[in-house]
Order: C-alpha cells, then structure tokens, then sequence
C-alpha cells in the first residue's frame, strides 16, 4: 500500500508543473510619470506614504473620534465581513488541493442459497477501510488556479477595507473641522446680532428723541434681522454636523470630544516633494485592490484553458476484512483498491469555449477598470494639488482684504456718529467686513480638509496593527 500512495504523491508533484494562466504583466499606468504643479510652497511635515492615520492627526480629540468611529461604523464592519468570507472562499478552494481521506467500517451477516435448494450457515464478514474518492489530480492546474483566483479575492477585499477605512477617517475629520467652521460662523454671526442690536436700538433712541429719520431706523432694523436669520442657520447646521458626526461614529459622541470654537490644527502638513513620481499611486488601497481583482481574473483564464483537458480522478481505498473479528489484524486479512478515472468532454456544444471567452473579456474589463482607477488616482491627487498651490496667496489676500473693510466699518462707523455719513455708508461696509469673516473661515476650512484629501488620495492612512 505503501508503495501506490508513494506514486500517488509522485504523479501529484508531477503535476504542480502544468498551469495554463497567461503569465501576468501590470498594465502600463495611463498617466503622466509625475505631477508637475506639486510645488505648493510648503515643505510640509509629513509623507502620507509613510505614516499611519494615528500619527497624522495630530488632536487629540478628532483622534479619539476616529478611534470611536472605526470601532463601530456598520461599513468597516461590512468590509471585515467582505474579507472573512473571502479568506472562507479561499480556504474552500485550496481545499480541493488535497484528498478528503475518510474511513468506514461495517458488518455484512448474511445467509445465501445453496443449488439444491437448501441453505448454508449464516456468515459474518468485518471490513474496516481507509481511503478517498475522486480526488482530482491537477494535471493541468484548473484547481491550483481556481484556488490563486481565491486568494487574489481576499487580497483585493483586504485592500478595499484598507480603502474604506481611509475615505471613513478622511469623512470624520472634514466633518469634525465643518462642524468647527459652523461654530465659528455661529459665533461670528451671534456676535454681529449683537453689535447689530446695540446699534438699532442707540439709533431707535436718538429718533425718539427726534434725531435721526425713520429710514435709519428701518435700515438698521434690516441688519438686525438679517443677523437673526444667520444665527438661526447656523445653529442649525451645527446640530445637522453633530448628528452626521454621531451617525459616522454609531453613538452619541460626548461633548468634550467635539471641536471649540476657532479652526484650530488638526493634522500634520502633507510633504509633496518636487516633481512627486505618481508611482506613489500604486501603494493607494483601491489601486492594490483593482490589480489583485486583475490578477484574479488572470487565473481563471488558466482554470478555463484547463476545462479542454483530460479531468483525471482518483479512488484509493484500503483496509482489513476478516470473516471473524479476532482475525480482523490478523496476517493475510489487509486488501487495497486503486481505481484512476479520466473523463474528457466530446461534444459541449461551445461551453467551454465561451467560458474562456468570457474570462478573457473579464480580464479585459478589469484591465479597463484597473487603468481607470489609476487615472481617477492621478486626478484626484491633481485637484488637491491644484488647489493647495493658490491657498496660502487666497488666505493671505482674504487676512487683507479682511483688515481693510474692518478699517472702512470702524472709520464709516465713527463718521455715522460724528454725522458726517449716513447709515448707508456703515451698513454697506458692516455688510462688506461681515462676508470677509465669512469668507475666512471657508478659507481657514478649506486649508485644513485640504490637508485631509492629499493625506486620502495619495495613499495614507491605515495601519491595522
């Protein structure tokens, strides 16, 4: 018995030796070799290449809400899942790699007829057997390529939870800083009721006394109004970015969790070197994840080239029988069988060819895919660049222009009081100096989620340890 496993394992290694999958090459990446505007003017601090999500932002804060975050949220969840069935896949399909060895043992009793009519003595016969049935010899690597595929599988569901986890901690963090924008336009907006207030009701006063004219007292009744529906707005969209920041995280986050009032640092400065290869895109989650759904697609065309070969299967069975159970280990008592089969298909009407047809259009497509992919990469890093090239010349141009219509407000204020100008001139300068504080902070907040999209889209941000 010895003897037929040894050549059962001999033609098993002989056969690891045929695989029919084209030989895989990466598609040449459809984009330019680097991007030429990565100059921003920033030396920055940081590579998102080389640095985790937990070193790169930098509050304390927001990092305890990612943490709460990546615990819960119900899509990270979803993306384990993903992966836990595909490893299941896998490990279904290597499976078939091996023989399922089993073993049986059972008793035949029975009592036959003899010619004359009469019968003989009941007879027991014991067998107890080991062994396995249509066990597939991969000759032509149809099962090893099956199994490659499985795994290509898994390794690309692991990459798009990596992918995932990535665009979940980008979320947080731009809803986290919009929800710290709001509560400064919040702030702004509830400061200027107020100043707005006092002014209407020193000029309601003065026009009581009969000073002034009721148009004054109706233009400052405007901007008194104008302030209220401010206030009302943001309040408003502090609690909807509270409620979207909640339901990210799956729970009611504690108060002290939640940014201040004022846009304040939150992460690390991205570092974009000169001329920064976009080789760089290849270490990018869901680019890994495109070339292994690539790969993946290359071994099932190996697999559908082995449907038009021989199928060759194996039943190998051995064991002890005995008429009586104290012979059952006894000498003379052991027996074996080895029974090969091949099958080939005649006539299949073109299945099998239009399986392999199929694979090779899906292959085709994920090649389309990859290199699509790769371009909507390169874009998206091309758009973050572009528009942290111009963000510290719109800050310091808006800090300005800031400084100048808060100088009008205060002079056309002072020569309102004096009156030397008409409310007019100070509601159109208060109007001015309010939309340039507005507009800061957009600014303020668009330097910070700037940060988080180069930081996302150039690859950072997972570390699973």
């Amino acid at each position: 018995m010895h003897k037929v496993i040894a050549a059962i394992l001999a033609v098993s290694s002989l056969a690891a030796c045929v695989n029919l999958a084209p030989n895989y090459r990466r598609p040449d990446a459809p984009i330019p070799s680097a991007w030429t505007q990565s100059n921003t003017g920033n030396t920055g601090t940081a590579n998102p290449t080389d640095i985790d999500w937990r070193t790169f932002i930098i509050d304390v804060r927001l990092r305890e809400v990612i943490e709460i975050t990546v615990r819960n949220n119900r899509d990270l969840r979803i993306a384990a899942l993903n992966i836990e069935r595909a490893r299941t896949q896998y490990r279904i399909e290597r499976a078939a790699l091996f023989p399922s060895i089993g073993t049986s043992a059972s008793v035949l009793r029975q009592r036959s007829a003899t010619n004359d009519g009469s019968s003989t003595s009941p007879s027991t016969q014991y067998n107890i057997e080991l062994g396995f049935s249509n066990y597939e010899i991969d000759f032509f690597g149809r099962v090893r390529n099956l199994s490659e595929a499985a795994l290509e599988t898994f390794f690309a569901s692991r990459e798009n939870q990596r992918s995932a986890q990535i665009s979940l901690v980008a979320e947080v963090a731009a809803i986290w800083l919009t929800l710290a924008a709001d509560m400064d336009r919040l702030k702004l907006a509830q400061d200027t009721l107020k100043n707005q207030q006092d002014a209407y009701e020193l000029i309601h006063r003065v026009y009581e006394l009969g000073g002034g004219s009721g148009l004054t007292v109706a233009q400052a009744q405007t901007t008194v109004d104008a302030a209220r529906i401010d206030v009302a707005r943001f309040t408003s969209q502090v609690m909807l970015d509270r409620n979207a920041l909640n339901l990210l995280a799956g729970t009611a986050l504690d108060q002290d969790l939640l940014p201040s009032t004022g846009l304040e640092t939150a992460s690390l400065l991205v570092e974009m070197p000169e001329n920064m290869p976009s080789e760089v895109l290849q270490r990018r989650p869901d680019v890994l994840a495109a070339e292994y759904v690539l790969r993946a697609s290359n071994a099932n065309i190996g697999a559908a080239r082995a449907a038009f070969f021989p199928n060759i299967f194996l039943t190998v069975a051995a064991g002890i029988i005995s008429p009586s159970l104290a012979g059952l280990f006894g000498g003379g008592s052991g027996v074996w069988s080895l029974a090969p089969q091949v099958t080939q298909s005649i006539f299949d009407g073109g299945r099998n060819q239009a399986i392999l047809d199929a694979t090779r259009i899906q292959r085709d497509i994920n090649i389309a895919a990859y290199e699509r992919t790769i371009q909507i990469a390169f874009r998206e890093v091309a758009d973050a660049l572009a528009q942290r090239s111009t963000l510290s010349e719109q800050i310091g141009a808006q800090q300005s222009l800031t400084a100048a219509t808060s100088r009008i407000f205060n002079l056309s204020n002072a020569l309102f009081r004096t009156g030397a100008a008409n409310y007019l001139q100070v509601l159109d300068a208060q109007r001015s100096l309010y939309a340039a504080q507005q507009s800061a902070i957009t600014l303020r907040l668009a330097e910070h989620t700037n940060r988080i999209t180069l930081y996302k889209v150039l690859g950072g941000g997972w570390n699973p340890a």
